[in-house]
C-alpha cells in the first residue's frame, strides 16, 4: 500500500476561479505559502463558461444594433450576422476551453496547483484525489479558502434529465446555432441569452414565471429589455410557468401551465444557482453539505476561525467582480490574521467586505443595457431610508441623440433625503454599462449631493445624465 503524500502549506484554496486565484495572490503577495486546488479548468466558471463566453457572444450582437441605429452607417448593417465567426470570436476568448495560460499565471505568482477533486477531511486538512486517484494530503498552518463557486439550479421537473436541457454553460458554449430555442427565466442569464441566440437566428421563446424581467432591478429596466427583445422577434411571455418537459424524435416540448406545448430544438433553464458545497467534506467540520456558507464580512465562515468562504459559496452576491472584491479582503485578512497584524474589519475598511450591501454593480449586457449599482427605490424603503427618487428620460440627453438615433433609455437616482446621500442608480439604454463605475464610485463613497453638483460631466456624452438627475432633484 502506497502512502499517501502529505504536504503543509500557509493557506489551502479549495477552487480555482477568479475568486480562488484573488485569494492565492493575496495570500502569495503577503509571503504566505499556498496551494490551491481545482478540479476543472483553471479560470473557473467566469473564464469559460460564464461571463468570458457570453459577453464575447454578445459584443457583435450590440456592436450592430448601435450601428443599425447610426445614419449613414444603418444600410451597410442590416444583414444577418456571420454566427461561425461570433461563435470563433467566443472560442477565441475561451482559449478554446484550455487553460495553459491561467496555469502559467498561477506559476508566475508561486502558488502550487493541484488538480483533482479537493475535499475537506477535518480541520485545516484538504485530500486531494488526481485524475489517476492517487490522494495528497494538504495542510493549512492559518487557512482553508473555499472559493468552489455555484452551479446551475435545475428545477425538480420528472424526466428532465433525459431531455439533456441547457444551462448557462450549454448556452455560452454551443457549437451550432439552434433553430428554436426555449428559455426558461427572466434574469440576467435568461435576457442575455435570449438577446444572443435571437441575434444569431433563433426563434426564441422566453419563458417567465413572474411578472417581469429582471425582478431584482428597478421596474422600468425589465420592461424596456422585454421590449427590445419582442421588437428583435423573441416571444416574451410573462406570468407563464413550465410545467413538463419532453424530448421527442429530437423536438423538445414543453407544457405551459395553461396546458399550451410549445415545441424547439433545445431549451435553456436560467432558473437560478445552487452551491457547489455538496461533495467537499463539510460533514468533516460540522457543516452541511450542499449548503450556502455563513460568513463575517472577512469572509470567515461562523464558528471556524481557519475557515473563509469567498464568492458564490457565500451567497452575499453572485458576481465575479464581486467574488474578487471578496477575495481580495479574504486575502488581506488572512495575511493580517497570520502576521499579527491589526484587523481593520470595520466597514469600509482593509478586511471588510462592505460593498456587498451598499454598493454591488452590475451590467446586463443586454441591448439595451441595463444597469445598476446599491439599492432600489423598493429595496431602500423596505430597508428603512427616507428616500426620494429622481427619473430622468436619457433621450433628452445631447449625448444620447448623438450616439444613436431614437434612443430610448431611462435613468434613476435613489436620494436619501435625510443624508443627501444616494442609496442606488439604475441607468438603462444603448452603451450605459460604461457609466455604471461613476455611480459607483458615488453610492460607494456616500458622496454628497452638494459635491456632485462640482463633478462636471464633459458635453456631449450620454454622462450628462448626472447633471440632469441632479437638476431634477433640485427642482421637484
Amino acid at each position: 500500500m502506497t502512502e499517501t503524500e502529505t504536504n503543509a502549506y500557509d493557506v489551502v484554496v479549495l477552487g480555482a476561479g477568479p475568486v480562488g486565484e484573488n485569494v492565492a495572490d493575496r495570500t502569495r503577495a503577503a509571503g504566505l505559502t499556498t496551494a490551491v486546488v481545482e478540479g476543472e479548468l483553471v479560470g473557473g466558471e467566469c473564464s469559460y463558461w460564464a461571463c468570458m463566453p457570453s459577453k464575447a457572444l454578445l459584443r457583435p450582437v450590440i456592436a450592430r444594433a448601435d450601428a443599425r441605429r447610426v445614419p449613414g452607417l444603418s444600410q451597410s448593417v442590416q444583414g444577418p450576422l456571420d454566427a461561425s465567426a461570433v461563435l470563433a470570436h467566443r472560442d477565441h476568448y475561451t482559449s478554446h476551453w484550455k487553460d495553459d495560460g491561467q496555469v502559467g499565471w498561477l506559476d508566475s505568482i508561486g502558488a502550487d496547483l493541484y488538480r483533482g477533486h479537493g475535499r475537506l477531511t477535518g480541520p485545516r486538512t484538504v485530500t486531494v484525489t488526481g485524475p489517476d486517484g492517487t490522494e495528497r494530503v494538504l495542510t493549512a498552518r492559518h487557512a482553508v479558502a473555499v472559493c468552489t463557486g455555484s452551479r446551475a439550479a435545475l428545477p425538480g421537473l420528472p424526466g428532465l434529465d433525459a431531455v439533456k436541457p441547457w444551462t448557462s454553460r450549454e448556452a455560452t458554449s454551443s457549437a451550432s446555432v439552434p433553430g428554436r430555442l426555449i428559455v426558461v427565466g427572466g434574469g440576467v442569464v435568461a435576457t442575455e441569452m435570449a438577446t444572443v441566440w435571437q441575434a444569431l437566428g433563433s426563434k426564441v421563446t422566453l419563458l417567465v414565471r413572474g411578472k417581469g424581467l429582471l425582478a431584482r432591478m428597478e421596474p422600468f429596466a425589465g420592461e424596456l429589455v422585454a421590449e427590445a427583445l419582442t421588437e428583435a422577434g423573441a416571444d416574451v411571455r410573462t406570468g407563464t410557468s413550465v410545467e413538463s418537459v419532453t424530448r421527442e424524435n429530437g423536438t423538445v416540448v414543453a407544457v405551459t401551465g395553461d396546458g399550451e406545448r410549445i415545441e424547439a430544438d433545445e431549451i435553456l433553464f436560467a432558473t437560478g444557482r445552487a452551491p457547489r458545497t455538496d461533495d467537499i467534506g463539510l460533514e468533516t467540520v460540522g457543516l452541511e453539505p450542499g449548503s450556502w456558507l455563513p460568513v463575517d464580512d472577512s469572509l470567515r465562515v461562523d464558528g471556524h476561525d481557519w475557515l473563509y468562504a469567498v464568492g458564490d459559496v457565500n451567497h452575499r452576491a453572485l458576481l465575479t467582480h464581486q467574488g474578487k472584491y471578496q477575495a481580495r479582503v479574504a486575502g488581506a485578512a488572512i495575511a493580517a490574521r497570520a502576521t499579527g497584524e491589526t484587523l481593520l474589519d470595520r466597514p469600509w475598511g482593509a478586511h471588510a467586505a462592505t460593498a456587498d450591501r451598499a454598493a454591488v454593480p452590475q451590467v446586463v449586457f443586454t441591448d439595451p443595457e441595463a444597469a445598476a449599482v446599491g439599492l432600489s427605490l423598493a429595496e431602500a424603503e423596505q430597508a428603512g431610508h427616507r428616500v426620494r427618487a429622481v427619473d430622468v428620460d436619457l433621450s433628452t440627453v445631447a449625448g444620447a441623440g448623438l450616439y444613436a438615433d431614437g434612443y430610448k433609455g431611462r435613468a434613476r437616482m435613489v436620494v436619501d433625503v435625510e443624508d443627501e446621500i444616494l442609496r442606488g442608480v439604475t441607468l438603462v439604454g444603448p452603451g450605459v454599462g460604461e457609466l455604471i463605475h461613476s455611480a459607483t464610485i458615488a453610492v460607494a463613497g456616500q458622496v454628497p449631493v452638494s459635491r456632485l453638483w462640482h463633478a462636471v460631466p464633459s458635453y456631449p456624452t450620454i454622462s450628462e445624465v448626472w447633471l440632469r438627475l441632479l437638476e431634477a432633484y433640485r427642482d421637484n
